[in-house]
């Protein structure tokens, strides 16, 4: 079988495509060069290796000789994956916007030589169908127009460039985001939640993570209660849901109904890593032991099925197995007749929605939707052990394509998350699987002091995003956070300070997407709103906030401003697609400090900071103190001392510091007084 140039490639998504008969080529100043030689269009297509509609598209129309054949001979075609090249994924996605289409993958857009998009759209089907021209239609119009109506062309291109390059003017004074705009947006949102099922109303329904964190720090900041029950109707169907793996741990990405029941079935990274960051939070102060199960369950998938062979973590794993969408996953009541007792799977068939009619396409997704509360010990316990039969018995299946690509963003995610997660439940091991990725992903992902957003059998590919210098950081605060160890606030600093060097715009402030890359992108993206993660200048603005706390330097406090004033009117007038933004404004309303001076290791600091975590607070900044060592000139417990030489907690918040602490049950009285 003949291979295309995507033969050479890393990205398993690429590698899928080598043996087309498509004359791929790989994003790159080549392409380009021979499309201006041979005044052919561009023809660029982004997906992913998890994305079902990108396998369909690619077995109905890139494997077909004949569709292949049209492409070849007008086009010079160019394969993308988006986890890859993020950056060329935003460009085009953002043009096919401007068109008036929906975006989705795997999208298909035709471009002039020089990168300028004209024309473009999502999945076509091989025949006219579903309101959509076929593919070879698409093309043959597509040939005809850049032949005979050049005019056209330009007119398009140059349209939807200045649209792209339209941003939206600055005003001259920015809003100030203030507790009210807070107020405001958290009802924005509780009205648009579905209090059913959770989640916002409709369907298809994504996890929103972005938006269910702003309304549980809003719930912390402002005791209200409607947030609260927003953040838990929602996670309590997502767990138990049949977008929750409840064999093998790990949450799919999203639900193509209102009840969460059918997800879509690809299992990505960043999802696993928010959820988990989100439960971890709330199962602090709520006593909710499903919670704790699904941290529980979840960790232990990532840590067993997601590593990858350089000890980061793994992109994804396909929604398809043997050519059908969500094949591994779900089951008929005789495949679960075969693998339990009678007894066991009557019980187990009433408590996870599994009949013989089926309750998707005549199959099961296995889920507890119905009776989300849990049983008595025993009945969870004999659950458990059918659950590991019935898991044993998948794994006999073959299992779905696995993305083992390690991408310094969604690595972040994973390693905040689990430090994160280790220090709030108090899992050492947690911690520490955190910290070897994240000493990992800096050995593997950087050369010559450059960091690189992807890398795969130890090829590096795009330089990183202001999302992985943002994700990573947060993962070395969180690790300092977890540990006492200041090398990860030294790291934190470095991170922050290339982040700023590298992707700043000097101009408007804010932080650019991506760096300048070759061949030449045709404009830079620099925006504030989140698209399935949070944006990286939401959470620079978070990691800005919480360095000037715990160092002091004026230039982090600075540029938090810069970022407000940059972004502030466009976050306050649409808080769905600014959550993240609004989320990290709590860091700088109210920030809560708290300063253990002494031993971090002893006994009596772990349990004074483990009561600091469980304080109803918004994620306090946690400062360590040796003795002997001083706080920075401007923090409110600067000159504290340990009280009678024993471990001692300060609460601060702005100018003010509680009485000191030394015993645990005191911290929520001190807590108190500074309200």
């Amino acid at each position: 079988m003949s291979t295309n140039r995507l033969v050479g490639e890393q990205s398993p998504y690429l590698l899928q495509h080598k043996d087309n008969p498509v004359h791929w080529w790989p994003w790159g100043e080549e392409a380009f060069t021979r499309a201006t030689a041979e005044d052919k269009p561009i023809l660029l297509s982004v997906g992913y290796a998890a994305c079902h509609w990108c396998h369909v598209m690619a077995h109905e129309s890139f494997e077909d000789p004949e569709t292949a054949a049209l492409m070849n001979s007008h086009f010079i075609n160019v394969k993308v994956d988006r986890e890859e090249r993020p950056d060329v994924d935003k460009i085009y996605m953002d043009a096919l916007h401007r068109l008036g289409e929906q975006g989705g993958w795997p999208l298909t857009m035709f471009l002039k030589p020089d990168g300028t998009p004209f024309w473009g759209g999502t999945y076509f089907p091989p025949t006219s169908r579903y309101g959509r021209p076929s593919f070879r239609h698409v093309l043959t119009e597509i040939d005809r127009i850049w032949r005979e109506e050049r005019d056209k062309v330009e007119t398009n291109g140059d349209a939807i460039l200045a649209a792209l390059r339209n941003a939206p003017a600055q005003p001259q004074q920015a809003e100030r985001i203030s507790p009210a705009t807070l107020a405001s947006a958290a009802r924005v949102l509780i009205d648009a939640t579905d209090l059913q099922y959770g989640g916002l109303r409709g369907a298809p329904k994504f996890p929103q993570t972005a938006i269910y964190d702003f309304l549980w720090r809003h719930y912390l900041q402002a005791g209200h209660q409607g947030s609260r029950e927003a953040v838990l109707v929602t996670l309590r169907n997502i767990c138990q849901g049949g977008i929750y793996d409840h064999l093998a741990g790990g949450f799919a990405r999203y639900s193509v109904d209102q009840r969460w029941l059918v997800p879509h079935f690809e299992k990505m990274l960043y999802d696993n890593a928010l959820l988990v960051s989100l439960l971890s939070r709330v199962s602090v102060l709520e006593d909710n032991p499903l919670f704790r199960i699904r941290i529980e369950e979840t960790i232990a998938w990532l840590i067993s099925d997601m590593r990858t062979a350089i000890g980061t973590f793994a992109a994804s794993y396909d929604a398809d197995s043997e050519g059908e969408e969500g094949r591994y996953y779900i089951w008929t009541r005789q495949e679960i007749d075969s693998v339990l007792s009678a007894d066991k799977a009557g019980f187990f068939c009433e408590i996870y929605d599994v009949s013989a009619a089926g309750n998707w396409e005549g199959k099961n997704i296995l889920n507890r939707l119905k009776a989300q509360e849990l049983l008595s010990p025993e009945a969870e316990a004999d659950l458990a052990s059918s659950r590991q039969l019935l898991l044993e018995a998948r794994r006999k299946r073959v299992p779905p394509g696995f993305d083992d690509k390690s991408l310094a963003d969604w690595n972040g995610l994973a390693m905040a998350s689990l430090a994160e997660a280790g220090m709030l439940l108090d899992r050492p091991a947690w911690i520490e699987t955190a910290a070897e990725a994240f000493s990992s992903l800096l050995a593997r992902h950087r050369r010559d002091s450059a960091l690189f957003h992807s890398c795969r059998n130890g090829e590096l590919r795009g330089g990183a995003t202001a999302d992985g210098y943002a994700n990573l950081a947060v993962a070395a605060l969180n690790l300092y956070g977890a540990t006492a160890r200041p090398n990860y606030l030294s790291t934190a600093r470095e991170l922050v300070s290339a982040a700023v060097a590298n992707l700043w715009d000097n101009a408007e402030g804010g932080f650019f997407f991506a760096p300048l890359q070759v061949p030449e992108l045709i404009l830079r993206p620099r925006y504030a709103h989140d698209d399935a993660t949070p944006n990286a200048n939401a959470t620079m603005l978070a990691n800005f906030i919480r360095l000037y706390l715990l160092t002091g330097e004026e230039d982090f406090r600075r540029r938090a401003d810069m970022l407000i004033e940059a972004f502030g009117s466009s976050v306050a007038g649409n808080p769905f697609a600014h959550a993240s933004f609004l989320a990290a404004i709590h860091y700088q309303l109210d920030p809560l400090q708290a300063v253990l001076i002494g031993d971090p290791a002893s006994p009596g600091a772990r349990a004074l900071r483990r009561a600091v975590l469980r304080l109803p607070a918004v994620q306090p900044v946690i400062q360590y103190v040796s003795p002997g060592e001083s706080l920075p000139p401007h923090h409110p417990a600067y000159a504290k001392e340990p009280k009678q030489g024993l471990p001692t907690l300060y609460l601060c918040r702005g100018t003010r510091c509680a009485a000191s602490v030394t015993e645990p049950a005191d911290a929520a009285s001190a807590f108190a007084s500074l309200s």
